[in-house]
């Protein structure tokens, strides 16, 4: 049995403002952001009914950071499941700014 993440390609669909994990050219879930100036807020997190418990969620936050940082940006994570996300995985907190991280409950240091 494959991973259903195997399958998920991430893009970035600006129209829409937002991020979406697609399998077989079906959005399976997305992230919203709103971007200004160098900063981009991650406001909402939500993948499909049907692909929940997959790690789609997981999978679009990472490549939603990855992204973030490909452009020189920092993050605001607005969304709770991409805060969560930072917080697992330390390697993505320095795109949240020293200034900006204890308004999410983030270490400073």
């Amino acid at each position: 049995m494959t991973d259903a993440t195997d399958h998920v390609q991430v893009v970035d669909n600006s129209a829409e403002q937002r991020f979406e994990a697609q399998i077989a050219g079906a959005v399976a879930g997305f992230v919203d952001y709103h971007r200004r100036g160098c900063k981009v807020s991650l406001t909402h997190t939500e993948v499909d009914d049907g692909f929940e418990g997959q790690g789609i969620g997981s999978t679009l936050a990472g490549q939603a950071l990855d992204a973030v940082r490909d452009g020189g940006l920092s993050v605001l994570p607005l969304c709770t499941f991409v805060r969560r996300y930072i917080e697992r995985h330390p390697e993505y907190l320095d795109l949240v700014a020293a200034e900006d991280r204890e308004r999410f409950d983030l270490p400073t240091t």
